[in-house]
């Protein structure tokens, strides 16, 4: 098949984590039925410039601008869309570009979505509900919650989409949550999750899995996929740590209150989120491993994970 003849995947968020992994599993897949065209707010970017030499389509847009988000999807198959809550922190701005997409989908005529979200809390957590805090007055989980109100706003419209319920990113434990060393020299893995397992993903498999989605036609159209990459405890995250690292790791339960009482901005939501995993049973049950895996078969187990990215912990 010509490169002329493949369908065209709108990769919105190309240059990012989640975007990134599907422009890439596509572009890797060389006999696939699929191109890409990468959305980047900045064409010249390395990131950017790296997938066009891979072979994708560049286009500058902004999920800001309905319009050139319509002129981006114009003639394509299908397209990935995903926000960035923590650029802005705003669960309207939220809503507000998840409603352009939307549209924007609906008026290029695309033959399938898929929709980067995640649950509503506050099925779990009702609004009156005092055992964890509302934000915004309307929120538990802004960041959670008004993904999950966009869902809406596909289905109102008639978008052929997945919605791709994605979970917590082992990537976080390059930056925030990244194992400290102690005045004693021992490493500690510090989380709020308590002694419940976390579905934990590859930041790169949620990419993957959407194209194994693409893959499959319209089989997930007008349904909800729930994906991780592995459910782990604490204790089991901190031996994979051990284990790849050669050194003793400890995993350390910090309360959801001491994160709560921080000064830092996002300090109540990621409170918030961390007491969701820990006293929503339902997040983990939703998200069968063997479901996930048959969508993408290269999924990554968080050992597989770790060994590629020791040496990022060198100087942990």
């Amino acid at each position: 098949m010509s490169k002329h003849d493949k369908k065209v995947i709108v990769v919105v968020g190309a240059t990012g984590n989640q975007g990134g992994g599907l422009a890439r599993a596509i572009l890797a897949d060389a006999e696939g039925d699929f191109v890409v065209r990468a959305v980047t707010r900045n064409a010249a970017s390395e990131k950017a410039q790296a997938l066009a030499a891979q072979g994708a389509e560049l286009v500058e847009a902004d999920m800001t601008d309905e319009a050139g988000l319509t002129k981006a999807f114009e003639g394509a198959y299908g397209a990935f869309l995903v926000t960035n809550f923590w650029d802005h922190m705003s669960p309207e701005q939220e809503k507000a570009d998840a409603a352009r997409m939307a549209r924007a989908a609906k008026s290029a005529g695309l033959a399938h979505v898929i929709w980067s979200t995640l649950e509503d809390t506050r099925e779990h957590f009702p609004l009156d509900d005092d055992r964890m805090p509302t934000l915004m007055g309307t929120y538990k989980v802004p960041h959670f919650d008004a993904k999950a109100e966009a869902d809406e706003l596909f289905a109102a419209l008639g978008v052929p989409t997945t919605l791709l319920r994605t979970t917590f990113f082992w990537d976080t434990f390059l930056g925030l949550l990244a194992p400290q060393r102690g005045d004693d020299g021992r490493l500690t893995l510090a989380m709020s999750i308590a002694d419940q397992k976390l579905a934990g993903i590859a930041a790169e498999d949620i990419g993957r899995t959407a194209y194994g989605i693409f893959q499959r036609g319209s089989e997930f159209i007008g349904k909800t996929v729930s994906i991780a990459g592995e459910h782990l405890t604490g204790d089991e995250m901190a031996a994979a740590f051990s284990r790849v690292l050669g050194e003793p790791v400890t995993y350390t339960a910090v309360p959801v209150e001491i994160v709560r009482a921080q000064e830092f901005p996002g300090a109540d939501e990621l409170a918030n989120t961390f007491q969701y995993y820990i006293e929503a049973p339902e997040f983990v049950a939703a998200r069968d491993l063997a479901f996930v895996r048959s969508i993408n078969p290269a999924l990554q187990t968080f050992d597989e994970w770790l060994e590629e990215r020791k040496g990022a912990f060198a100087g942990a």
